[in-house]
């Protein structure tokens, strides 16, 4: 079987799209289909960061194609490199030949669209896994209004690219509804399978032999840790608020890992104040994504209310995958609030709760080693459910049944 893989980032970048995407792809190459991934020439998250503009790796077929890199200074600019990047991949289109699925994500949006002209056109099924809902999202975030032109225009889009699709592969049950009731699409069409953590490289490392502690000075330090997106889906009002209150605590470091439009603002927020205990780290590579998720005694999973539905913060799986207490800072209602309540583990505060952030993370600080070890087991008995493993056979199985519908 003949597969085309469309996403804006794929290996070697390390967005979260780019590593489901290059799991899925090695999995397909591992069951013997032919494997072709279109994806952007610049980093997702550094777009000065260039990479070939065609090559084979481990027996798939990479071709990248170019776009504007003026990153996410404004959304303007974003907006631009998206719009570049969609004209390049639908000129790149025109020259690639049939394939039996045509799996799109959805970075930029409107990817899916350009993957189901692509499929009228030269025939061919389409399966779209929903990393997020646009335009959904920038109307949540307040960018874009619902009953605007550009809004009404971009929905119609959408909803075409929905039913123009074999099969749909929604992250929860809430994208699920939103997909069905928002898009008309047909229910017993939708998948839901959440994003598996990124397990391999994924382990438990006690703060003893942590290079990245070591390496960072937090030997000694209780250390608070958000790792991720930094994005308007992602307020992190509250958990700065909570860094503020906490500044006269010597043994507290909230540290921000990541990248995103708001991780400036972290730092301006930090400066504006004099707070010394906020420091910031850009995404680390994969090879050391143990250490740095494991460096922190708390985690912080975060997700915006009006965004249930639209995305997913898939790093909660990653921070089950070290075996670390986290709190998330977000609606009851939700795919993360349903983990809670399914698991027992984590501590839930809502937006604006900065009061609720500070007793978690001192009823964190103050637990004791049975308490820990006790949260640590159950948070890794979690890791095998949300694996690779366990997942990747359930997505490839799924593409595959894309061809034959």
């Amino acid at each position: 079987m003949k597969v085309l893989l469309l996403n804006q980032a794929f290996h070697p970048d390390v967005v979260s799209t780019a590593q489901h995407l290059t799991g899925l792809a090695e999995g397909l190459r591992a069951r013997g289909h032919e494997v072709t991934v279109l994806c952007s020439n610049r980093g997702y998250d550094d777009p000065s960061r260039r990479f070939a503009g065609s090559e084979t790796w481990k027996g798939i077929r990479i071709l990248r194609t170019g776009g504007t890199a003026y990153g996410k200074k404004s959304r303007g600019a974003r907006a631009l490199d998206f719009g570049t990047f969609l004209f390049a991949l639908a000129a790149k289109l025109l020259v690639v030949p049939r394939h039996d699925v045509v799996v799109a994500l959805t970075s930029p949006p409107l990817v899916a669209s350009l993957a189901a002209a692509f499929c009228r056109l030269k025939g061919g099924r389409l399966l779209y896994w929903v990393m997020d809902l646009n335009p959904d999202e920038a109307i949540a975030a307040g960018w874009l209004s619902a009953d605007s032109v550009p809004g009404r225009f971009l929905t119609a889009v959408n909803r075409a690219a929905f039913r123009a699709s074999a099969r749909v592969v929604a992250l929860d049950r809430y994208m699920k509804e939103r997909i069905v009731s928002r898009y008309g699409v047909d229910a017993a069409k939708v998948d839901v399978l959440p994003p598996w953590a990124h397990d391999e490289g994924t382990s438990p490392v006690e703060h003893a032999a942590n290079g990245f502690r070591l390496e960072h000075g937090l030997d000694g330090k209780f250390v608070v840790m958000y790792s991720g997106n930094h994005s308007p889906c992602h307020p992190l009002d509250t958990l700065l608020g909570a860094a503020e209150r906490l500044k006269d605590d010597p043994g507290v470091v909230f540290c921000f890992v990541g990248g995103g439009s708001l991780f400036p603002k972290v730092g301006e927020f930090a400066a504006a104040r004099g707070l010394s205990n906020i420091r910031r780290f850009p995404y680390q590579p994969i090879e050391r994504l143990s250490e740095s998720l494991s460096a922190a005694d708390l985690h912080v999973v975060v997700m915006g209310d009006p965004f249930v539905g639209i995305v997913h913060p898939c790093k909660i799986y990653g921070v089950l995958a070290v075996g670390r207490p986290f709190v998330f800072v977000g609606p009851e209602e939700s795919a993360i609030g349903d983990l809670c309540r399914e698991t027992g583990l984590g501590r839930r505060a809502a937006h604006g709760d900065v009061d609720g952030v500070v007793a978690a993370v001192r009823a964190a600080r103050d637990a004791d080693a049975p308490a820990r070890e006790r949260i640590r087991a159950a948070s890794l008995a979690q890791k095998d459910r949300f694996s690779r493993g366990a997942l990747g056979p359930a997505l490839l199985k799924l593409v595959e049944m894309a061809a034959r519908v």
